[in-house]
């Protein structure tokens, strides 16, 4: 692949002009047939999929303890981070209004049992991840921490991934949700409403299972540690070192799926993140369809995508110290 310097956006030579197409607008959209089609909800398999994710959480923690053996409990810990990943895009499409055609039951949902169970304010995140949709790496960009510092070293991105894994970044997210709930603010009331979920979840796990410790060892413990890193990973694979555009081939990564992958750091088709940001009005079920109608027009390439995240990530940390002092002055 063929870089900017400096940069991780590809090369203008490998991203052809190619809309409109016959089944494409000039911004890359489906033609309002296709369209039609692409952003069908399905509510029934999207209620299943909110339901499975509990059950696997369930047979997680609950296996762990029918072994009762330190190493059950090791694997019990590190399967519950890639579960945040499923609740994370979940959560995700409720933001969207993707989740169920319903507001009301998208809201519900969305609210108590997928965003506050993980500690996410979701009625804030809507509002900053729109600003991301509308203008990605422009003035308002409110994640632009979590991108702009790429390419950077492997040393720089060790260091941050063990910031991660042993709980600074955790914290770094926990404490203002804690000031949340006794500020005069009107956010003290979602704050106090993402604890008393978490105190319900501590309250069923503890009479669940007999033990006090199950729930901050095997819930708690992994959101501080384990889902810091899968999240960092996943966020820089999306847009990490990329730049303001209107090509979205320049503000978002493509790289192919392997089912590893989907299941470790993007589970429900998150993927295909560059399809999400050209029409993210596409559901999360749609996207690889959709994703297979920009291959065909040529919008997406070979040039343009990363053989696995592994080779993304090597990219991603491959500057040498001088590119990052520079990108980082």
């Amino acid at each position: 692949m063929r870089l900017v310097a400096s940069t991780m956006v590809p090369d203008v030579a490998d991203r052809p002009d190619v809309f409109p197409t016959e089944r494409l607008q000039a911004n890359g959209m489906a033609v309002p047939e296709l369209r039609a089609r692409l952003r069908l909800i399905d509510n029934r398999r999207n209620a299943l999929t909110v339901v499975m994710v509990w059950v696997w959480v369930a047979v997680i923690i609950g296996g762990a303890v029918w072994v009762d053996q330190w190493w059950g409990y090791v694997a019990g810990f590190v399967l519950i981070g890639p579960m945040y990943a499923r609740f994370a895009i979940l959560m995700h499409e409720a933001a969207h209004k993707l989740l169920f055609t319903s507001k009301r039951w998208n809201d519900f949902v969305g609210t108590w049992l997928i965003a506050y169970p993980v500690f996410t304010p979701i009625q804030l995140y809507r509002r900053s991840h729109f600003a991301h949709h509308k203008d990605e790496f422009g003035p308002d960009e409110p994640d632009i921490a979590y991108y702009a510092p790429y390419p950077c070293t492997r040393r720089s991105l060790s260091r941050r991934l063990v910031r991660d894994a042993v709980g600074i970044s955790g914290w770094k997210n926990l404490v203002p949700l804690v000031k949340s709930t006794w500020s005069k603010s009107a956010f003290r009331r979602i704050g106090l409403s993402i604890f008393g979920v978490q105190a319900l979840l501590w309250a069923v796990m503890w009479l669940g299972t007999g033990r006090w410790w199950v729930y901050p060892v095997l819930w708690f413990a992994p959101w501080m540690t384990e889902w810091r890193v899968i999240n960092r990973l996943r966020s820089i694979a999306e847009h990490g070192g990329m730049e303001r555009s209107e090509d979205r081939r320049a503000t978002t990564h493509n790289v192919r799926q392997s089912l590893l992958a989907r299941f470790w750091v993007v589970p429900f088709h998150a993927g295909w993140h560059l399809a999400h940001h050209v029409d993210m009005g596409v559901p999360w079920r749609n996207l690889p369809a959709y994703h297979a109608e920009l291959e065909r027009a040529g919008y997406v390439n070979d040039a343009i995508t990363y053989t696995s995240y592994l080779q993304l990530w090597k990219a991603l940390s491959g500057a040498d110290e001088a590119t990052e002092v520079k990108a980082s002055a």
